[in-house]
């Protein structure tokens, strides 16, 4: 899936067909969504729509509750999919549900003993919130609604250091994401403290998205008019990218280190 994705369609598609004709509902559901999972990453977003459907339906026939993980796994994958194809509506509804069914879910577990649900288990329905914070949070700021986004992030960015620690590089990415929603409110010095300590975190645990978090602490850095400090992350962040090989970003800095220039540029 990760190197071969048409191979791995065409092996899917044999595996759906031996769970068919053996009759093994469980196997046709997982095959539907390994598929759907393909589909997603591959960028086929009405074929991925449509086998993450089947596999919800297949999930909910079989008796799964509608507040189970599995299907809000689903739902906030199809909410993604709605937003990425602008139909608004639907992914806002997605979000909501995904987020407003947890919460009511860890509300009424919460009193529950070990032996009746496992505190991994408990955990694991606080990290899928936190998830669907995220994902929320990050389609509200490429909505233009930063305000909005701080306040998924900050809950987000609480449950990630209760579960996993400060040092998890989940919680340094969120840390960093919160700085940008701050950042795109003019909070600028807010935004540095916080993009300040998740690159420190960053390094101390050699984050492999550490040239990502550079870039993101050089532009509050650039929005704070330390010019100078912004174009020496800029820099180190370009090198890291190229490490990397992660072409998306060196071309991103590279844009950022030309706007940076114009803005120092004295005006004639």
């Amino acid at each position: 899936m990760k190197d071969e994705p048409a191979e791995a369609e065409l092996i899917l598609h044999d595996a759906l067909r031996l769970a068919y004709k053996s009759d093994n509902k469980k196997a046709v559901t997982y095959t539907y969504d390994l598929m759907a999972n393909l589909a997603f990453i591959r960028g086929q977003l009405e074929n991925a729509e449509k086998l993450f459907k089947a596999t919800m339906s297949y999930l909910l026939g079989g008796g799964v509750q509608q507040e189970d993980n599995a299907i809000i796994e689903i739902s906030l994958k199809l909410a993604t999919i709605y937003a990425a194809q602008n139909r608004q509506e639907l992914a806002l509804a997605g979000y909501e549900f995904c987020i407003s069914t947890l919460e009511e879910k860890i509300e009424r577990e919460k009193e529950l003993s070990e032996d009746t649900l496992s505190v991994e288990e408990k955990a694991n329905t606080h990290l899928l919130l936190g998830m669907c914070l995220d994902t929320y949070a990050r389609y509200l700021l490429f909505s233009k609604q930063p305000s909005q986004a701080q306040r998924m992030y900050e809950k987000a960015l609480q449950i990630s250091e209760e579960i996993l620690g400060e040092r998890h590089p989940q919680t340094i990415v969120l840390l960093s994401d919160l700085a940008t929603t701050l950042d795109a409110q003019g909070r600028s010095d807010e935004a540095w403290v916080h993009a300040q300590r998740a690159s420190d975190l960053a390094r101390q645990v050699e984050h492999p998205e550490l040239h990502v978090l550079l870039s993101n602490l050089a532009a509050v850095l650039m929005h704070r008019e330390r010019y100078a400090q912004a174009e020496e992350i800029y820099q180190e962040a370009l090198k890291r990218a190229k490490l990397k090989r992660d072409e998306v970003s060196v071309q991103r800095i590279r844009e950022e280190l030309a706007g940076l220039s114009r803005k120092r540029r004295p005006l004639s």
